[in-house]
This record gives C-alpha cells, structure tokens and sequence, in this order.
C-alpha cells in the first residue's frame, strides 16, 4: 500500500512544497495536486519536480473540459519528462458548476469524453500521428469546420514513457465502471471501506471484465485525514466544514454527485437536509449536520489500535494507495505521522 498525500488548493502552495521534502524521506510515495478553480495545477507540479527526487507526483485533477485532448497529453509528457518518469495524470470530469461558471464550456457527454480523452492521449505517448474520429472529438479538425490545413501529427519530443499512469477521479455508477476498465487508477472521494462493494462493486466488477490485462490491477486510491494518539478524536471535527461543503455545496440540487454519495451510503434525510441549509448560507448549521459515523468511518482519525484496524479495513476493501491528510500542531509532528503510517502499512 502506497502512502500519498493531496495539497490544498486554496492555500500557501510554496510553504507546503517547501515541506514535501522531508515527507519524501520519511516515505511518502506520492503526491496528488488539485487544481479546481485555483492557480493551475500544472506550474505546481513542474515546481515540485525540481524540488523532490523520488516522489511520484499527480494530477488531483485535471479537468478534461479546459484543455483540448492533445495538450493535456503533451502536459503529462512534458511532466513526465521534467520528473523523470515519476508523473500519473489524473483526471476527472469536474462538475457544471465549474466547467459552465468558470470555464464558460458547455457540460456535456463526460462518460464519452473521458473515453476519448484517454484513448488521445495514449495515441500522443506512443508517438503515433493523431487521427481521431470520435463523437466528441475529431482530429485533425474535419476541412468543412476549418481552414482546411491541418494534418495529422505525433508529439515532436519522445517521452519518457509510451504509457503515463491515468487515475480517474469518479463516483458515479458508469464513471466508476468506465474508470476500472480503462484506467490504471481509480479515486473516489469520501471513501468508506465497509460501504464501497454495496455502492461501488458492481461498477468496479463491470469494468474490471473489460479491462485489458496490460493495465495491471487498478489501483484503488482512498483519502482519510490522520492523526494518531488516545485524545485526537475532536480532531474529526476539522473536517465537517468540507464534507459539508461537498455534500451541501458542490453542485445544485439533483446535480450534486457528493450529496448523491452521502445518500447511496444510507445519509438520505441528512444529506438533503445539509444540502437545504448550506444553498440557505447556512454553513455552520449544515456543518453540525454531517453524521459522526461518516467523519469516523473515512477518517484514521484515533488511537493507534483503531488506525491499525481502520488500514486493515480499507486494504481488505481493496485500497492500494491510501492518501492521508496529517493532522498536528508542527510540522516535525506531521512528519512523525507519515513515519507512522508507513510504519502501520508495512
């Protein structure tokens, strides 16, 4: 089991980057970007390439909307090739509110965008002349919807790697299929073992029996915020603001996927209600309403005895790569803390 780390978006990326150094020694495998409606996740990675030696470095993720097909494999070639093989390309499709709010891109097809998107960025990697001609994609551009000049080209660079690891970022019942059967990595958010075969397992089953057997075992990544000792449990409070935000806020009623979540868990009258209150500007309120059971459950939040037991659950549920958010007042106390679940892991 790989041990990861996700930065956060909205804070001081360049403190944070200082400290991925010593994670890297203590054994963090991997660290994962986000991008949202942010600074671009792209300039952060070349930034953490130059400053780390051995840690794999992600996308967390790249949306499909607001990059053609073509250059988000070249930045994935390009990324790879500036960290010397140690890039995963993750994508996801976003969410309207994004795509159509900040992007100003039309919200449409993201399970047959996200096919075609895969299938062009592995033509790029093997420097194969491009020539698609998909629903959503066309390449080169049809003569009737142009100037008539382009041709097909392959990347001029060779990259390092004919095949970029791709992690697709899905909880939906086809994304989730569609991520198992084309991706080496599939990760999902809010991720509770003992729930994920009930909401996800006949999703990962279908993908799984069209996956070719080049890709590998797909690698599950789950994320759980950390913290180890017998008086860390009001720490789980920390992260009612975000679920809130997710379940309530990321999306309009009858599109949001996180709220959809929250209630294929079992969380129906909560998960409207957070909803309701958060769209009212009632954060606080609808923070207070994110279940306990949820915090705990997708949280290694507790003694060392409940994180042993909680890895145990979530390497038995078929995580391979767990990403944790450390929780302590210094960073020397966070460091101790990836050590640790290194430790657990093993």
């Amino acid at each position: 089991m790989r041990i990861g780390m996700a930065l956060n978006y909205s804070g001081d990326f360049k403190g944070a980057a200082a400290e991925l150094g010593d994670y890297e020694k203590a054994g963090l495998d991997i660290v994962f970007v986000p991008e949202a409606y942010s600074f671009d996740a792209v300039s952060q990675m070349g930034y953490i390439a130059a400053k780390t030696e051995r840690l794999e470095i992600a996308s967390g993720i790249l949306p499909i909307y607001s990059r053609t097909p073509a250059l988000l494999a070249m930045t994935a070639a390009g990324m790879d090739y500036v960290s010397d093989g140690r890039f995963t390309l993750g994508l996801g499709a976003s969410g309207p509110q994004v795509i159509e709010g900040f992007h100003g891109v039309p919200y449409t097809a993201p399970l047959g965008r996200m096919r075609e998107v895969i299938e062009i960025c592995r033509t790029v990697w093997r420097r194969e002349r491009l020539r698609h001609d998909g629903r959503h994609y066309t390449v080169p551009l049809p003569p009737e919807q142009g100037t008539g000049l382009g041709k097909p080209l392959k990347i001029i660079n060779h990259p390092v790697r004919s095949r970029i690891p791709i992690v697709v970022a899905a909880i939906g019942p086809k994304n989730v299929e569609l991520a198992a059967e084309l991706a080496e990595g599939w990760q999902p958010i809010f991720y509770v073992p003992e729930k994920a075969a009930d909401v996800w397992g006949a999703s990962l089953a279908a993908g799984r029996a069209k996956r070719d057997s080049e890709l590998g075992e797909l690698d599950v990544i789950a994320q759980a915020t950390l913290a180890i000792g017998d008086d860390v449990a009001g720490l789980l409070e920390l992260g009612r603001p975000m679920a809130a935000l997710y379940i309530g806020g990321m999306g309009a009623k009858g599109k949001n996927f996180y709220n959809n979540l929250a209630r294929r868990y079992g969380y129906e009258k909560e998960a409207e209600r957070i909803q309701d209150l958060y769209l009212e500007g009632k954060k606080e309120e609808a923070a207070a309403l994110v279940p306990a059971e949820l915090l705990e459950k997708m949280s290694l939040v507790g003694s060392e005895g409940f994180v042993r037991d909680r890895v145990q659950a979530l390497r038995e549920s078929g995580v391979s790569t767990l990403n944790v958010t450390p929780i302590a007042r210094t960073h020397a106390e966070r460091v101790r803390l990836i050590e640790k679940i290194k430790d657990i892991v093993a």
